[in-house]
C-alpha cells in the first residue's frame, strides 16, 4: 500500500472512531465493472456477516452498483473490508 493510501485509511479510521458507536451499521457502496467474478469476490469478503447486499446494473450494462449494509464491530473492520475488495480491477468506492 502506498503512503497516500495509508494516510487515507488512517484519516478514515479516525473519523469513524469519532463519529460512530460500536457495534453499528455501516453502508458500503461500490461500483464495479459488470462481471460475475467481481460480485463473487465482494460476496466472499462479506461472507459470514449479517450483510444485506443489493445490486443494480447500469443502464448500459457495463457496471454494477453494489450497496452493502452490515454491522461492524469497530473502525478497523471497515478498513479491512475496503482493503479486501481493493484488488478488484475498476472498483470505485463511494
Amino acid at each position: 500500500m502506498d503512503e497516500k493510501t495509508t494516510e487515507f485509511y488512517k484519516r478514515l479510521k479516525e473519523e469513524l472512531e469519532k463519529d460512530m458507536t460500536w457495534p453499528g451499521p455501516y453502508l458500503f457502496k461500490f461500483i464495479v465493472p459488470a462481471d460475475p467474478k467481481n460480485l463473487s469476490t465482494i460476496e466472499q469478503v462479506f461472507d459470514k456477516t449479517d450483510a444485506q447486499i443489493q445490486t443494480r446494473n447500469s443502464s448500459n450494462g457495463k457496471f454494477t452498483s453494489v450497496s452493502i449494509k452490515v454491522t461492524m464491530d469497530n473502525a478497523q473492520q471497515i478498513i479491512d473490508k475496503y482493503i479486501a475488495v481493493s484488488p478488484i480491477e475498476g472498483l470505485i468506492s463511494l
